[in-house]
């Protein structure tokens, strides 16, 4: 199947972005590894932000589908979802050029917090804070809601931990973390 104008654009940009930085890659060097010109560029995004809003969007469409993969998997198993979640987390650290969140990252380069690139951001936790929720939810927990923020901040922390420790280490420690807070096996 032959991939979009679009698509090599941001696949262009994700390559970048991750690797270099937001800020520190320019239209031009992204037109250049897609192999399009600037009119193009032009045609799909109006700005070089709403090339990083598309960047984020495919890499909150890749974290969802695990997460949603995890839950599927587990068939309504919360400490299952966790152990998957918490695998994922590892095999995603493992990856080559492996340069932590790239919305924690996103956050850190967009301070606005009213700018479309930090709204994506803001979006894609509070998907993660209530899909973890939901995941929680059959615990019968007094606050489940708090749980979620918990959940949340644990999953922060691994994402860090992944750009520093080992892969394996990494994914003990989040998976020991989501049991202690929600009390599961």
């Amino acid at each position: 199947m032959k991939t979009s104008i679009r698509d090599r654009l941001i696949d262009a940009a994700t390559e970048l972005f991750y690797a270099e930085g937001l800020r520190a890659v320019s239209v031009d060097k992204v037109i250049e590894r897609a192999g399009t010109t600037k009119v193009t560029f032009y045609r799909h995004f109006k700005s070089k932000d709403d090339l990083v809003v598309a960047h984020l969007e495919r890499r909150a469409e890749q974290e969802r589908d695990g997460i949603l993969g995890a839950i599927a998997a587990a068939e309504g198993d919360p400490d299952r979802v966790f152990q998957l979640i918490a695998a994922q987390l590892g095999e995603f650290a493992c990856l080559q050029g492996f340069r932590g969140c790239p919305f924690i990252n996103a956050a850190a380069e967009y301070p606005d917090a009213a700018s479309a690139v930090r709204l994506t951001v803001d979006a894609h936790r509070a998907w993660c804070k209530a899909t973890f929720e939901e995941i929680v939810g059959p615990l019968g927990l007094p606050d489940a809601h708090a749980v979620a923020d918990d959940l949340m901040l644990i999953r922060d922390g691994a994402m860090v931990a992944g750009y520093l420790d080992a892969a394996d280490a990494l994914a003990a420690s989040f998976l020991r973390s989501a049991r202690a807070l929600t009390g599961s096996r």
